[in-house]
């Protein structure tokens, strides 16, 4: 029996996602100038207003107001009329020292001793519908948001465009579960004032279909067989949307775990990724198994994973290593005896996650936005500069656990051609 399975995405001007992009930002600049900083901090953003609040154990001194004004000048708030601006918002920092008694858990003579920064379990997932071995409607959830953000930038086709915006993709699934096409499409853009909300919503409704859509057929041609003239689309289903952004709805750091992840395929743990170090493995477990289930599923061993990874804090060894191929291994072994193997290849100990992964490096400001998942590794140079003057240059790594470097490992271990 066919079925229907939806995804949803926001924009970077989603308010939550103002809260995750500075928290993230916060985290580079903590990485950039010590690299064995200790954060875990939280962004709130309302009308006019920031609050940074959070433990740091680090070396390094910053000026998290003037970060944070540059995150929200990047985004797009920089007008007045949007009732929170980079320039003229309040920023307010209530961050201080992290408990001595978590980082005992944490910190060991031996590096690679170094137990896990909280306790939890955190959840990979990798399916080959798409090239990423990411599900489709989330994949698409995405792109969507993502030409919008490139034609407000551009401001030539569409002039209205404000930075706050949300999508959602539904996709009919055959009963070999393969996505056959799209059933209804779902945006909500914010924008500039109209004359009238009845010439407002025609206008956008035609420029989503006859401008957005388009481009992303034509930018993503793998998908464009899947868009038909029987979609529904449902554009600004409320109407009007010009109050937005941190005005419109108070955002918050880690309230966006599904669009960061899945879509709502595979499962999740609970634990948010963004404003937090690698050594909490909430964020650096998640990007290891995401590692794991992506380099499975490309190396042949299965169709589509689910792996599971669970800590005690201060305890260096996890609890268990979970693997479930819903049926779909290519190899004669039960999914017990899969992720048996699995352990021997990947060693899931919080320091050697980071090490492998490269994750003591300011690359976390591009993952809060978007997805944490699926997106291209590649290596770029930042430059960070601190309050007494210093500017650091690196050159990093971004998105290293999206890297199918252990595909040949995989093969090898499962006896795959």
């Amino acid at each position: 029996m066919p079925y229907l399975f939806t995804s949803e995405s926001v924009s970077e001007g989603h308010p939550d996602k103002v809260a995750d992009q500075i928290s993230d930002a916060l985290i580079d600049n903590f990485l950039a100038f010590d690299p064995n900083s200790k954060v875990a901090c939280e962004t709130l953003v309302t009308t006019g207003q920031v609050v940074l609040a959070g433990e740091v154990k680090s070396r390094a001194y910053l000026d998290v107001q003037e970060i944070a004004r540059g995150v929200i000048r990047k985004i797009g708030y920089t007008k007045s009329e949007y009732m929170f601006e980079a320039n003229s918002c309040g920023v307010l920092s209530a961050i201080h020292e992290q408990s001595a008694d978590i980082n005992q858990g944490v910190e060991r003579q031996k590096k690679e001793e170094q137990g896990a920064g909280d306790q939890g379990m955190m959840f990979g997932y990798a399916t080959n519908e798409t090239e990423d071995y990411m599900p489709l409607a989330l994949d698409l959830a995405h792109k969507l948001l993502q030409e919008l953000a490139a034609l407000r930038r551009e401001d030539k086709q569409i002039k209205y465009l404000r930075p706050d915006a949300k999508s959602q993709v539904t996709l009919e699934y055959d009963d070999n579960n393969v996505p056959v096409r799209i059933d209804a499409i779902v945006i909500s853009t914010q924008h500039d004032d109209f004359d009238t909300e009845t010439k407002m919503l025609a206008k956008i409704k035609k420029d989503i279909i006859e401008i957005l859509v388009p481009r992303i057929k034509t930018k993503y041609k793998k998908y464009a067989k899947l868009f038909n003239d029987k979609i529904k689309y449902h554009i600004n289903p409320t109407g009007k949307f010009v109050i937005g952004g941190p005005h419109g709805d108070t955002g918050l750091t880690g309230r966006k775990i599904i669009v960061d992840t899945y879509g709502g395929k595979g499962a999740h743990g609970g634990g948010a990724f963004s404003g937090k170090d690698p050594s909490k493995v909430d964020r650096s477990a998640a990007y290891a198994t995401r590692h794991i289930a992506k380099n499975l599923v490309a190396a042949g061993l299965c169709d589509e994973v689910l792996v599971q990874v669970s800590y005690a804090i201060g305890v260096a060894q996890p609890m268990g290593i979970y693997v479930n191929t819903y049926g779909t291994a290519k190899v004669d072994m039960t999914d017990g005896e899969i992720a048996k193997i699995v352990e021997g290849i990947f060693d899931m100990r919080p320091y050697y996650i980071e090490q492998r992964l490269k994750l003591r490096t300011p690359i976390y400001s591009e993952t809060a936005a978007y997805g944490h998942m699926g997106r291209k590794p590649v290596t770029v140079d930042k430059e960070f500069r601190s309050p007494d003057g210093k500017v650091i240059k690196k050159k990093v790594e971004l998105f290293t656990w999206e890297k199918l470097d252990y595909v040949p490992k995989v093969k090898k271990a499962f006896k795959l051609k």
